[in-house]
């Protein structure tokens, strides 16, 4: 398996995708795509990429200025078959604030509710236009703690220019001081914010 590094960092759209897809095309044995950029914009242009040739992608903020995008290629030559010229999307962002007060989606079972949670979370990941934010308080908070399921879809979101904040309250009340595995804490003035601020609420 190839594992192959792609420094698109400091260059501007449509350059990161234009590297991928050569890269891409240079792949003769199935490996990762490992893709470096610098802000959030790229990464939605790299994983819409990723998603036209059908690769699993998967995105990740390592700091301020500082992003990765991996795509797994098993079939090189078919992933690399489509060869258009890559163009700039707009920021996929909307207005949109996703609130989610609690680890579990309904009311009745709460294992039933868990996986219900994870599949909206991942759900969100995949729509053509982005929240801007997404607010996590009471045992909501939990999803974003280390060992979550809903980390890496979060990450991928975040990845992705998707402002993640928990409740700093709601955390330390769950014991979950500095297990924080994505986002940022917070606190109620500032959700409130995000709330009053938002063209549209979501609260699954």
């Amino acid at each position: 398996m190839n594992n192959i590094v792609v420094n698109a960092m400091g260059d501007q759209c449509p350059i990161p995708v234009v590297k991928t897809m050569k890269a891409l095309a240079a792949m003769t044995e199935p490996g990762t795509l490992e893709i470096h950029v610098d802000y959030e914009v790229p990464v939605q242009n790299l994983s819409r990429f990723a998603a036209d040739r059908k690769l699993p992608v998967s995105a990740e903020k390592l700091d301020d200025k500082h992003y990765v995008v991996r795509m797994e290629v098993a079939e090189p030559k078919t992933a690399a078959a489509k060869q258009e010229t890559p163009g700039c999307i707009p920021d996929l962002r909307g207005d949109t604030v996703i609130a989610i007060a609690s680890e579990c989606m309904g009311s009745g079972d709460d294992q039933l509710g868990a996986t219900l949670m994870k599949g909206f979370i991942y759900a969100v990941s995949q729509q053509e236009e982005l929240p801007s934010a997404m607010l996590f308080y009471n045992s909501g908070a939990k999803l974003t703690a280390e060992g979550a399921v809903t980390v890496e879809d979060l990450k991928n979101l975040e990845a992705q220019g998707v402002e993640i904040l928990t409740c700093g309250t709601c955390a330390n009340f769950f014991g979950l001081e500095g297990k924080q595995a994505v986002g940022s804490i917070t606190n109620m003035y500032v959700i409130v914010e995000k709330l009053t601020a938002a063209s549209k609420v979501i609260r699954p």
